[in-house]
Formats: structure tokens, sequence, C-alpha cells
């Protein structure tokens, strides 16, 4: 590895006071209120950086109807921002480095606003993408730069803690946005939305500007093949985004473009991947990521974040089928930001390196449990039916974070400063692939059970049957004071009976994604356990006694 010089004089810092990594921020004395204005600052940046694409996601139904675009055009509102997200978190962490967080931020930011105002104006898909593509540009220099900041909010006794919380932040972008939703669309269209996301852009740009973190050490670590290896890994993940997001809507293997994507996304990372294996001062450590270690790493960060689709896509979308919007969800969401803070503030308080593997297993058992209370509902459950399962999803959501960034940062460190920028980047791609591939699937998977039930219920609708006379007889008593003819009143009450039919078949179907995701945790949980107890030197001893216990010196 090539010796990092610092591009600028360092400060002559006390111990305390000296980042930890370059592109870090160095951590002075502070007074109360700064430390108080740093924490704000945090909560501000971190949620900005996360809840424009929050809202999208919340009112995508809405936003659909009202900028009248089909069901495939307005799932790529949601693509564009993860597109650019995932490929810009790449070179975020060396961009800091050589150039300071702070420099990105403002760009990212800075161009994120300028392109929302833009939208307030034209208003048409093509600026409504790139406000999307803006947002995931600066959300991957928000959730960094929302850590850095909380980071100054405490003395550096608390850093663990605080990094804990800094990380969560972004969490909370989500049921702010449902919350907010009903009162933002209120009194007035689609364009409250991006007025409300244009502000909070500017807000935090001014807050950075106004609020300027401490300096910290920048060293020459960018290459030029740094920016091949950007050049095809970039456009493959992006590619990976697009089949993702658009095979459920459009039908895995009925889009034969979608498979081509897949190909080219495939080819593209494999070569970036090849070409980084061969480098001297690797952008992505590939030879350690995979290694069995990282590799059990990967695996065990995707599932964990798998498993809160049973809240992001099972509970929202069961209850969008039940008829449900932002105003009926609002106060399931309340309890569901009340969760979130609560696992955040469990996982900071207990925050240490025995408290890594219980945490772990708690966010499991809280996940599952949630999953296997939901696996029962009904089409008469309504949204605070769910209040105690997503609670304790929503603390399991928010408790996973902290250990699971301590467990790669010491895997990290343990080989080098050079490898964090390959963990860095491993844990934002498998949060973010983990909740787009398992919204894929798990819609998928209910998409297929709703077909099965479908069709052995309609299969039960016989003419014949009294029961089914009976509810023919009760539909068309409801339209018989708008439709006078007899023959259209029949078919109008045979057409509600199917709807009924196939509301009935979703609700089934919701049921058994939920007790999947139930049956994963329990997978998920007992290999963790299991990979625990294989560890312990004990085990170890007990299962290779020939095997001679290294001398202590």
């Amino acid at each position: 590895m090539t010796t990092l010089t610092p591009l600028k004089p360092i400060p002559d810092w006390e111990d305390h006071e000296k980042p930890t990594l370059p592109g870090g921020a160095s951590m002075p004395w502070h007074p109360p209120h700064r430390r108080a204005a740093y924490a704000a600052v945090a909560v501000l940046v971190a949620v900005t950086g996360g809840l424009g694409n929050a809202l999208i996601t919340a009112n995508l139904p809405w936003i659909t109807g009202q900028m009248g675009l089909q069901a495939t055009e307005a799932n790529w509102l949601v693509a564009a921002y993860m597109m650019v997200n995932v490929s810009a978190n790449l070179l975020v962490f060396k961009f800091r480095q050589e150039y300071g967080i702070r420099l990105f931020a403002e760009i990212g930011l800075g161009v994120y606003a300028a392109l929302a105002v833009l939208h307030l104006f034209v208003g048409n898909l093509t600026t409504t993408l790139l406000v999307r593509a803006g947002s995931g540009f600066a959300g991957a220099a928000c959730t960094t730069l929302g850590t850095l900041y909380m980071l100054q909010a405490l003395p550096r006794k608390y850093v663990g803690q605080m990094l804990v919380v800094g990380m969560s932040l972004s969490m909370l972008a989500t049921p702010l946005a449902w919350l907010l939703s009903p009162g933002l669309l209120d009194h007035g269209e689609w364009q409250n939305l991006y007025l409300f996301e244009a502000g909070l852009a500017l807000c935090s740009f001014a807050a950075i500007v106004v609020l300027k973190l401490p300096p910290g050490i920048q060293i020459k670590v960018f290459e030029p093949a740094d920016f091949l290896t950007f050049a095809l890994i970039a456009p493959g993940l992006a590619l990976l985004v697009i089949v993702l997001n658009q095979g459920f809507v459009r039908w895995w293997f009925d889009t034969p473009w979608l498979g081509w994507a897949l190909a080219a996304s495939v080819v593209l990372i494999t070569t970036g991947l090849c070409l980084e294996h061969q480098r001297r001062n690797p952008l992505l450590q590939v030879h350690w990521l995979m290694g069995p270690t990282m590799l059990r790493f990967i695996a065990g960060a995707f599932l964990i974040r798998f498993l809160t689709n049973e809240q992001n896509y099972g509970v929202i979308n069961m209850l969008r089928t039940l008829g449900m919007g932002p105003d009926q969800m609002a106060p399931l969401f309340a309890v569901i930001l009340c969760g979130v803070l609560v696992g955040i503030a469990v996982g900071a308080l207990t925050f240490g390196p025995k408290a890594l593997i219980p945490q772990l297993l708690a966010s499991i058992i809280l996940l599952g449990s949630a999953a296997f209370l939901d696996q029962h509902r009904t089409s008469l459950d309504r949204p605070m039916d769910f209040a105690l399962s997503q609670f304790l999803a929503a603390v399991g959501s928010g408790m996973f974070m902290g250990p699971l960034m301590l467990i790669g940062i010491r895997q990290a460190m343990a080989r080098g400063l050079d490898h964090i920028v390959s963990f860095v980047v491993v844990l934002s791609l498998t949060q973010n692939f983990a909740g787009l591939a398992g919204s894929a699937l798990l819609g998928s998977y209910q998409l297929h059970r709703e077909h099965v039930y479908s069709s052995a219920l309609v299969s039960q609708l016989d003419a014949a049957d009294p029961q089914v006379v009976q509810r023919l007889q009760q539909q068309q008593q409801a339209y018989a004071r708008i439709i006078t003819d007899p023959v259209q009143l029949r078919a109008q009450a045979s057409a509600a009976l199917a709807t009924t039919a196939r509301r009935e078949a979703n609700v089934r179907a919701f049921n058994d994604v939920f007790a999947l995701s139930g049956w994963v945790a329990i997978c998920f949980l007992s290999w963790l356990l299991l990979e625990v107890t294989l560890r312990n030197p004990r085990v170890k001893q007990a299962i290779r006694p020939g095997r001679a216990t290294p001398s202590s010196r």
C-alpha cells in the first residue's frame, strides 16, 4: 500500500481531539449549546437524505393518479433514487477523505434543492426523475454527514453510542413521511411534497454552511483506476436496481429486456470486481470480501434487512389493499416512530462488544415475533390492530444497525484502514438491495399465493349454493337504487362478489407472506445461534479434542 500523505498541514491536536480516520472530523471541546446544535443539524440532515424518497414511496398511488402515470412509470421514481444512491456510495468515502464530506454534501444538497425547485415550475416525468436522482445523490452524503454531526454532540468517550444514533437516524424517514403526508396533501396537489422537499434541502444546506464540522485530515486517495471501476460497477448496480424494481410490476418472465439488463449487470459487476482483484490499491478489497468471514457478514446483513420488509412491504400493502391511505395509517406510524426511537435508544445505551450478539438476537426475535403475530389477519383488521406487532418490528429495526456496524468495522480495522471503504460500500449495498430484493421477492410470492387463493375461492362460487345466492341478493339490493336494468344489476352484483373474493384472496396471500418472514427469522436465528455456539472455545475444544490449545504468552 502506498504511503498516505496529508494534503494540508495537520493542526496540533491533543490525543482526544484527533480524527479516528482520514476524512472524519476532529473532536474538539464544545460548549453545551453548540453540542445541542450539532445534534439538531445531525437529525435534520440525516432525515433530509431519506425523507424525500419516503414521501414519494408513501404516496406513490396518489402521485401516479395526479400525474397520469402508469404503474410501471411510477415505479421509475423509486428506481431513480436507488440507482444513484447505491452508485454514489462507491465514491463518497474516498471523496470525503480527499476533499472533505462538507464539499460533497454542499454539492449534493445544492443540486438536490435546485432540482426540487425546478420541478415545481416544470412538473413532468423527466424532471421528477431528475429530482429523485438528485435525492439519491444527496442521500449518499446525508447519512454520513448526519453521523459526523452526531459525533460532535457528546464527548469522545460516547463515540460508540453517538455512532449508533447517527447511523440509525435515517430510519426515522419512513414513519415521518407517513405522518406528514396527510397534512401536506390536504390543501394542495403533488407540488406540496416537492415544496416541502426543496425546503428541507435548503434548510440542510444552510445548516451545514452556518455550523461547519471541525476540520479533519485530508489525504490523497483517488487513483485513475478508481473511476474505471466506478464506470463498470455503477452501471451494473443501476441495472440490477432496475431489474428488481421493474421485475414484479412487468413480471419477470414476460419482459425480455429485463433478462438482458440482468445479464449486462452481471457482466459489468464481474468485470469491475476482476479488475479490482488485480489492483495494488483497490477501491474494493475483493479478496477480503470473498472470504468466508465477510461472506457470512454479508449474508447476515442482507437477511436482517430482509426481515424488515414484513413491515415495509407486507403491512403497508395489505392495508392499501383494504383501502387504507395515509390518513388512516398515520396513527399506526406514530406507534412505529416510537418503536424506532426505542430501538435506537436501547441499541445506543447497551452498545459495546459484549452486547453485539444479544442485540442481534433480540432484533431477529422481535422481527420474527412481529411476523408471526400478523399471520392470521382478516379483511376486518384496521391499522391500529397492527400496533403491537409493528411496534415490536420497529424496535427490532432500530436495534440491529449498531451491532452490525461494529462487527464490520472491527473486521475491517483488523485488516487496515484501506478496508474501511470496502466495508462501508458493502454495508450500504446489503441494506439497499435487501430492501429492493425483499419487496420484489415477497411481492412475487404474494401475487402467486393470491392467484392460488382466488382460483380456489372462485371455484366455490356455485350459483346453486344458498349462501352465494344470498350474497348476490344482498349485492343487488345495494345497487337497486342506481341500476334499474335487471341484467346489469345481476352483472354488477356478480362483479362485486368477485371483488370481495379477490380481496379475501389477497388477505390470505399476505398472511402467507407474514408466515414466510417469520420462518426466515427462525432459520436466521438458528444459523446465528449455531455460529455463536461453534465459535465458543470450549465447543471448539470438544469438537477437536486432538488440537492443542495455544499457550498464552
